[in-house]
């Protein structure tokens, strides 16, 4: 992305105030223009970095279908053209525990940086931050949702790779068998697809 757009991105388990996250978001509260996300609707550190690359391209562009670039990276999650269903699906809710929270910074609010963020999330999110990796996301996300959500299949095993070679002890090419890989593979290839739309 260009130097004119930071993104900032922080995760947080055990969320106590989801409700009251959600209230500012649905009053515009303009203080709290966050892309907040519900953490288990989130397979990856590259599922969401894909819907966030796609929105702030389509900023720079011109292109936004939602409101602003915020709601837009929740919008690019969704596997339709729905943003209304792209919010149930995806954006923070009252049951809400674990939280992945987006904030794009442009060249007109230079105001917005890590250490502005980092305070004012930490002032009104009741929860444990953790680090953004994909090892937390192992940890909070529902994969079964997920799955359903995109209509995409979670194999359960390979019998043979790519190039038709036999998969010995669960691998291929040196890469270990994972579903959850696999499911991720499907899925960046929904979004795009639908990108293209």
């Amino acid at each position: 992305m260009p130097p004119e757009l930071a993104l900032h991105v922080a995760m947080y388990t055990d969320v106590e105030n989801a409700s009251f996250l959600k209230d500012q978001l649905l009053a515009g509260n303009a203080e709290f223009e966050y892309a907040f996300i519900d953490a288990s609707m989130i397979l990856s550190t590259k599922h969401v970095l894909a819907a966030a690359f796609r929105a702030m391209n389509d900023h720079l562009n011109e292109r936004l279908k939602s409101r602003n670039i915020h709601s837009e990276i929740v919008f690019c999650l969704s596997p339709n053209n729905n943003i209304g269903e792209a919010f149930r699906r995806f954006g923070v809710s009252e049951s809400t525990r674990n939280l992945l929270v987006l904030k794009v910074a442009t060249a007109t609010t230079p105001d917005i940086t890590l250490e502005s963020v980092s305070k004012h999330l930490s002032t009104h999110i009741q929860g444990k931050e953790c680090a953004f990796d994909d090892a937390n996301f192992r940890k909070v996300s529902d994969v079964e949702r997920i799955r359903k959500v995109y209509k995409a299949n979670l194999p359960t095993s390979r019998s043979s790779s790519k190039s038709g070679k036999p998969v010995v002890n669960g691998t291929s090419g040196g890469r270990e068998f994972d579903p959850i890989w696999s499911l991720e593979r499907q899925i960046l290839g929904l979004m795009a697809l639908r990108g293209a739309t």
